[in-house]
């Protein structure tokens, strides 16, 4: 009878033991104690600040990153700056160095054993392991976006943020778009995450298994590079670490971004379910088997091929059917270009005007036009290259000659381009602008700007 209730008292200590909860709370006590991961944790945490605070009081600014030539004028700017930096670079690292090795780990340490033992459940066993990764992850997120935010609103201060249209942004709206920006870059971090399990478990003890997300990233980015068709650069989730840049315009640019999101939302899926069906199909009773490579092409790769395919068809169909671009091609048409550097040209016209205390004018009253050739008349002006031209004009009321300035373009293959000014000087040149701020360059001296990939020549 005592013997029966020992028993019976282990079994219920044993099932307690192998809750979701348990196994969750023991993972992230696990990931935690590791000292790189504590390191990433306070990495994340206060090297944004520092950095965005440093180079936010330099006199060279990261021009080359897209809100880079604002961080002298707003602390909004900072953490977009950040942002660009983690989806190509910090993001991939952090989901290599989480979720690549929550699994591989206990192949090297040969506590598999000891694990099934104590939890007896391998389906516990991995909802724990993903779940503990998943708040890491998002521990280490939030540290990146809250302390690039702090330390360029400490830095600089709470000002309005340029828009990639020209518009101004109020400190508010700033605010929140800056946060939803770093709330739709989760998409593709769990993507990320999700490779990261995958192989974790199909590819076990190999360092292939940590390196896969970063190798995945660089393989997506390299392609987003590429002058790609639409269809298929919407089709990956590398996309998405790019796509809000369209919350920064009016109206915001929000179909490439949903589309960025969905896209990449289905690959966290599938890349979680196929890496917690081959966990479960794995014998742990063989201490050799700690990952196939040939499992991890027919399993994990095939499986992840198969999705492109089935989205760069599906996105092909409905860019067809919508008729806002054309599947095959880039997207970048002549009067995107026109249409996005005349509004850009327009409104940062009328921010020099109060600059320089001139008599105040609207952008409906300016009728700013653009007129863009690629290369030459003889060569189609469609594409990414930086061998654009545009001639800006507009007319200022009471003035019957109209006004014209010639700008210089750089088009990425992703749509954001980078306009140049090639005068007249007392336009588009390089001058100071004194504000309540401190001396400011010249806004029409250079901006950037973004051409939507999906919409209409009249957006």
């Amino acid at each position: 009878m005592t013997a029966a209730l020992t028993h019976a008292r282990a079994r219920g200590a044993g099932a307690r033991r192998a809750s979701v909860a348990r196994c969750y709370r023991f993972e992230l006590v696990k990931l935690v104690s590791q000292w790189r991961i504590r390191l990433l944790v306070l990495a994340c945490w206060i090297v944004p600040a520092l950095f965005v605070a440093g180079v936010s009081q330099q006199s060279t600014l990261p021009v080359d990153t897209l809100f880079g030539r604002w961080m002298h004028a707003t602390g909004w700017a900072g953490p977009l700056v950040v942002l660009g930096f983690a989806g190509t670079w910090a993001l991939p690292l952090l989901t290599s160095v989480v979720a690549g090795d929550v699994f591989a780990a206990e192949d090297r340490l040969g506590t598999w054993r000891h694990l099934l033992v104590a939890v007896r459940s391998p389906r516990r066993i991995f909802a724990g392991k993903a779940f503990a990764s998943l708040t890491v992850l998002l521990l280490l997120v939030a540290g990146l976006a809250c302390s690039s935010a702090a330390g360029g609103v400490v830095a600089v201060g709470n000002q309005p943020l340029v828009g990639l249209d020209g518009h101004l942004l109020t400190p508010a709206d700033a605010a929140v778009k800056v946060l939803l920006a770093w709330v739709c870059v989760l998409a593709p971090t769990l993507a990320l995450a999700g490779i990261g399990l995958l192989g974790s478990v199909a590819l076990g003890r190999s360092p292939m298994g940590l390196l896969l997300p970063v190798l995945v990233a660089l393989a997506m980015q390299l392609a987003q590079m590429m002058p790609l068709p639409v269809a298929v650069r919407l089709a990956l989730p590398s996309y998405a670490f790019i796509a809000w840049n369209g919350l920064f315009t009016g109206p915001a640019q929000l179909a490439p971004l949903l589309i960025g999101i969905g896209v990449s939302l289905a690959w966290a899926v599938l890349a979680t379910a196929l890496a917690y069906l081959l966990f479960l199909r794995r014998d742990f009773t063989n201490l050799s088997d700690d990952g196939s490579g040939r499992r991890a092409v027919t399993v994990g790769v095939l499986p992840l091929i198969g999705l492109v395919a089935v989205t760069v068809a599906a996105l092909t169909t409905s860019i067809t059917a919508t008729a806002t671009a054309t599947a095959t091609g880039s997207g970048i048409g002549q009067e995107k270009v026109q249409s996005s550097v005349a509004t850009a040209f327009a409104h940062l016209y009328r921010m020099q005007t109060e600059q320089l205390h001139r008599p105040a004018v609207t952008e409906d009253r300016l009728r700013a036009t653009a007129t863009c050739h690629k290369g030459g008349l003889q060569v189609a002006a469609q594409g990414p290259g930086n061998d654009w031209r545009c001639v800006v004009s507009w007319h200022l009321p009471g003035v019957q000659a109209a006004g014209q300035a010639i700008y210089q373009l750089d088009v990425t293959p992703d749509g954001r381009f980078m306009a140049d000014g090639d005068g007249p000087k007392e336009v588009n040149g390089y001058f100071l602008v004194r504000t309540p701020e401190g001396d400011t360059p010249n806004p029409l001296w250079q901006f950037d700007g973004n051409v939507e990939l999906l919409s209409t020549p009249k957006g």
